[in-house]
């Protein structure tokens, strides 16, 4: 019976024993307390306390940690905005570090959003609602400063303080976005404007171009026909033709080439054309008439000579 009882007692020390060896991850530190006293910091690895005596207060990890905090606040110019800052912090791997995260701060997260809190709604009443956009990179570097202070005494490092997000309220976001689409409407209808100016200057300057090298065609046409009729009269003159009647001949011949002409490419059905000889002879002595009225209306403008030499007015 005593050697059962003996037994029983190892078994229990030995179980006792057993449950004082514990391990620590990688990346972290564990806080070893002796009858609530700190004793020491363990390490990465596998250790042993005293069971009844020495207790684990704490595990410190050294991993990177995000917090997201919101923070509604009011500009300069009266507007409520909703910004979502993200703060990462670490604690250091020192001994004194790990001591301070421990038994110096109770809330961290709760801290972080304190301070976080604070200088958001002390920087951000003092700018307009589109310089908060702006600025944003100086709402998170006066973040970070503010925590490195503050939080460097229990042992943690600020990493990066982001400024993720802003929203204002909802009737200002939308009245902006009108803002914004006016202007871009504004400046589509000035460049329309522009382009439709260039199109208009480009098609007057083709047109005006146009009309300049037709009006060049024509003349040369104009010399073309007049050296051509020239020609035909004076080969008519040679073949004992009298001037007047070659010049009649030439012109009821250009007559009906006209005529040739305008019935093929018009697109009438019935043309009314004077063929009996006295009308090409009416219409001869019409072109007659107004070449010689030309030729006097010419002579008056300029005046005449006279056989001695001399001009009369």
């Amino acid at each position: 019976m005593p050697a059962m009882v003996f037994g029983v007692i190892v078994v229990v020390v030995v179980l006792v024993l057993l449950s004082g060896f514990f391990t620590v991850q990688q990346q972290t530190h564990a806080v070893v307390q002796r009858f609530g006293r700190f004793l020491r910091i363990c390490g990465p690895g596998l250790h042993f306390r005293w069971p009844l005596v020495d207790t684990v207060a704490g595990r410190i990890t050294h991993r990177v940690r995000e917090l997201e905090i919101k923070v509604e606040t009011k500009t300069k110019d009266d507007v409520f905005v909703e910004l979502l800052i993200a703060v990462q912090f670490f604690v250091r791997e020192t001994e004194e570090a790990v001591k301070s995260a421990q038994y110096k701060l109770m809330n961290p997260q709760q801290q972080i959003s304190s301070y976080v809190f604070d200088t958001v709604r002390a920087l951000v009443p003092e700018m307009p609602v589109d310089n908060v956009f702006s600025e944003k990179e100086k709402i998170a570097s006066a973040v970070k400063e503010r925590l490195e202070q503050i939080m460097d005494d229990f042992g943690y490092t600020i990493l990066q303080a982001l400024v993720n997000d802003i929203q204002p309220d909802p009737e200002v976001k939308a009245a902006m976005n009108k803002v914004n689409a006016s202007a871009r409407l504004k400046e589509a209808a000035k460049n329309e404007a522009e382009a439709r100016k260039i199109r208009v200057i480009a098609e007057a300057e083709a047109e005006a171009r146009a009309k300049e090298l037709q009006g060049v065609g024509i003349a040369r046409q104009r010399l073309a026909i007049a050296k051509g009729l020239k020609e035909s009269v004076e080969s008519c003159s040679e073949a004992g033709i009298s001037p007047e009647e070659a010049t009649k001949m030439v012109l009821l011949t250009q007559h009906y080439d006209s005529v040739t002409a305008v019935g093929s490419r018009s697109g009438a059905t019935i043309m009314m054309v004077p063929y009996s000889p006295a009308g090409m002879s009416a219409f001869s002595d019409q072109i007659m008439q107004a070449l010689l009225g030309a030729k006097q209306a010419q002579e008056t403008h300029t005046g005449s000579v006279a056989p001695d030499g001399s001009r009369s007015t």
